[in-house]
């Protein structure tokens, strides 16, 4: 079984360190990448789904943030919708902004589950292994 692997958008990097120990410490061991703003995420995951049909792509999480640097999670997360591909990815929303319409929006444009910061991270790790198992046995659409 292939573990899915966290793609963590996420500009602070203490809250990025926090987020990860504190899955390790929960027992997620899937690898996690980092990106500090939304340009570079959107770059990677764009190469990455746009490998030859015959590479199977690595089953991917996203963990975004809501306030980046270069542009909002929200963008961020309308790209990724907006993609034929990239859009089958389940993306959580893991921010400090509590904002009912801000998360009302987010859940329009298609994330899966948005979680306020500071969280409890017991739950929040059980959250991410739920999805990685269902990422697991869930077939996922090659590229055209």
């Amino acid at each position: 079984m292939t573990l899915p692997t966290i793609i963590m958008i996420e500009d602070d990097e203490g809250h990025a360190r926090l987020i990860e120990k504190n899955l390790r410490r929960a027992g997620v061991e899937n690898e996690i990448v980092h990106f500090g703003d939304g340009a570079s995420a959107l770059a990677h995951l764009f190469q990455q789904r746009g490998l030859p049909a015959d590479r199977k792509a690595t089953p991917l999480l996203i963990l975004l943030d809501l306030n980046l640097p270069d542009m909002s999670g929200a963008e961020v997360l309308k790209r990724i919708k907006e993609n034929s591909i990239l859009k089958r990815l389940p993306v959580i929303m893991l921010t400090t902004t509590d904002d009912k319409l801000e998360i009302q929006r987010c859940y329009d444009l298609g994330c899966n589950v948005y979680i306020t910061k500071p969280v409890i991270y017991q739950n929040f790790a059980e959250a991410v292994r739920q999805l990685g198992l269902f990422l697991s046995v869930m077939q996922v659409p090659e590229p055209a």
